[in-house]
């Protein structure tokens, strides 16, 4: 995964390699999936729900410059992957899950990391209890961006999402905030289903 995956499209820090090796995928996809779990493709976790393929996550990760003894936010984050892979690197995490069955799953899968607490509860309210995040990590793709996630980011923080563009294409895209404000700027095509939270209201058209 690492070699044929993630160096090749320009997942190279050794830092970001060595957190992917470290955190065993195939613990956290479904049941019946273990040896799937290394395809370069998402993979399914129930409810519409599923874990980004590994070069989606690698590209984030590697944008986002995570730092040892830094406070991150991983919103949707399912069975617990992205949120070990942040841990791997130093960071203390609170990982955000809005489904019942897959936030128990990650909290049993997480703790075996140090530094990593599940929360339950709404994607889009994030965690205003968690203090000012130095990331935000969103796990899947979006079309919209919640100011409520927004006022959780500390000053200079920085945010990685996939979005989805009016154009039917989806990106990798980072923002760093700035006198309150933050801007997702796209760095990377990637692949992520919708969280229904992100999803902007149907409009109606002729």
């Amino acid at each position: 995964m690492i070699d044929s995956q993630l160096k090749p499209c320009g997942v190279v820090n050794p830092r970001s390699s060595a957190a992917f090796f470290n955190v065993a995928r195939e613990d956290f996809v479904a049941e019946g999936r273990r040896g799937l779990a290394y395809v370069d493709a998402p993979q399914p976790l129930g409810n519409g729900r599923e874990l980004l393929s590994p070069l989606s996550l690698g590209l984030m990760v590697e944008e986002a410059h995570v730092k040892q003894g830094e406070h991150a936010l991983v919103v949707g984050a399912a069975t617990g992957y992205s949120a070990a892979i942040l841990a791997q690197l130093g960071a203390s995490v609170i990982a955000l899950e809005s489904d019942a069955g897959l936030a128990a799953r990650a909290a049993t899968l997480l703790s075996a990391y140090s530094g990593v607490r599940v929360v339950e509860g709404p994607l889009d309210a994030g965690a205003p209890d968690g203090g000012n995040f130095d990331l935000i990590l969103i796990d899947g793709g979006i079309e919209i961006l919640p100011e409520s996630l927004i006022a959780q980011l500390a000053e200079g923080g920085r945010m990685v999402a996939i979005v989805h563009g009016s154009d039917g294409v989806s990106r990798a895209a980072k923002g760093v905030k700035r006198a309150g404000i933050l801007r997702l700027e796209p760095f990377a095509e990637a692949a992520a289903a919708l969280l229904p939270p992100f999803r902007k209201a149907p409009s109606f058209r002729f």
